[in-house]
């Protein structure tokens, strides 16, 4: 009787929450050993291949930069198709990536790959499409599913990191780059054909609300006004508002210094005197740590609060666009400054001043949000 209970109990859970779940579980996997994980196999790739810190960082900024150009165009196919076919092809894409890493002999050879294979739609798929999931099928409980995606990246980073770390100093960075790319093709891509678009792609609602009958013209008016309702604005709107440009100068700062310290962790704990087995471990506490920073999904919720759901992947893609830079310049920088002082001292403080600008520019966002949160009420 034991699971019977547990399956009907399962089953009365709104379908969202399953949603989740299953991209989470997916952006488990893709943060641990992709957003994460890349800090692991900086040094033992660039120690193997022969590439200085700042051709490494390269590498990791030439894929933000090509995230930022392929953003407007996923944003408007999300849209337009749903997240399923991106996350497919990004699931699929970064398992035969990592795969192939495993045989690359060389700075362009391990270029092509990277770019070519692992990042082409990895963004798109592990970054872009869960958030969508998100946005789509909550409204009122939007911020909280937003939270738990966005988890799921330093939980992945804070278990499967060091289980990463652990890989690379016992079989090699080849044969962990190799297990890599299967555990993406057997987790991830058999997850990825599960995702469903919207609640209204299988008759519900947002938020768990099920849709009522319309036994008549006055019933339906009665329904449809009880219904979750919000503004939905077209991108081309949107961007002429003055709170998308100041989201987009935040994030381009908060995104600088958060990929820098991601792609330089190991390297800096090293510089700072550790082994870098020791200092692939303190990744796992690291990762942990941000879990406990929940800036980055309030500020995706409030841009759906702000634009609505129906243009939400276009209007990310635009905005990923511009902010996305701050992530190509931010690690190339700090290597390029290590190459030459061999200290990452200068690096810590001209984030430390990007960060306080963020918080600033953030702290701005908070009376329009709040005046967008009233008009909703009054409007539902």
């Amino acid at each position: 009787m034991i699971f019977p209970n547990i399956a009907a109990s399962l089953s009365r859970i709104f379908y969202g929450w399953r949603m989740i779940g299953l991209v989470s579980a997916i952006r488990v996997v893709g943060g641990g050993i992709h957003q994460y994980g890349f800090t692991v196999f900086f040094l033992p790739i660039s120690q193997d291949l022969g590439m200085s810190r700042a051709a490494t960082s390269l590498a990791f900024s030439l894929a933000r930069a090509q995230g930022a150009i392929e953003a407007p165009l996923v944003g408007y196919l999300i849209d337009r198709f749903g997240p399923r076919p991106i996350i497919v092809t990004a699931a699929f894409l970064a398992g035969a990536g990592y795969i192939l890493l495993s045989w690359v002999d060389s700075y362009a050879s391990f270029l092509v790959v990277y770019l070519a294979v692992i990042s082409l739609a990895f963004i798109a798929g592990f970054v872009h499409s869960p958030m969508v999931i998100a946005n789509s099928w909550f409204i009122r409980q939007r911020a909280r599913a937003m939270t738990v995606v966005s988890a799921a990246v330093p939980v992945g980073g804070a278990i499967l990191s060091p289980l990463l770390a652990v890989g690379v100093q016992s079989l090699g960075w080849r044969w962990a780059a190799f297990f890599s790319g299967c555990l993406f093709l057997a987790v991830c891509l058999p997850l990825s054909f599960q995702v469903r678009r919207s609640p209204e792609s299988m008759g519900l609602l947002p938020d768990g609300e099920a849709p009522r009958a319309r036994d008549s013209d006055a019933h339906s008016m009665n329904n449809i006004a009880s219904e979750p309702r919000e503004r939905d604005l077209p991108a081309a709107q949107a961007m002429k508002t003055a709170i998308f440009w100041l989201l987009v100068v935040s994030m381009t700062a908060r995104v600088a210094a958060y990929s820098t310290v991601s792609v330089h962790f190991v390297p800096v704990m090293v510089w700072q005197g550790l082994a870098q087995e020791e200092a692939a471990f303190m990744l796992g506490a690291f990762a942990f740590t941000t879990l406990l920073d929940a800036s980055f999904p309030i500020v995706w919720a409030t841009v759906g609060d702000f634009y609505g759901r129906k243009y939400f992947a276009t209007i990310r893609g635009m905005l990923s666009f511009f902010y996305m830079w701050g992530s190509v310049a931010g690690p190339v920088l700090a290597g390029a400054m290590y190459d030459r002082s061999q200290s990452y001292r200068g690096v810590m403080w001209i984030f430390f001043f990007i960060l306080a600008l963020a918080t600033l520019l953030n702290a701005l966002l908070i009376k329009p949000w709040r005046r967008c949160a009233t008009a909703a009420q009054l409007n539902n």
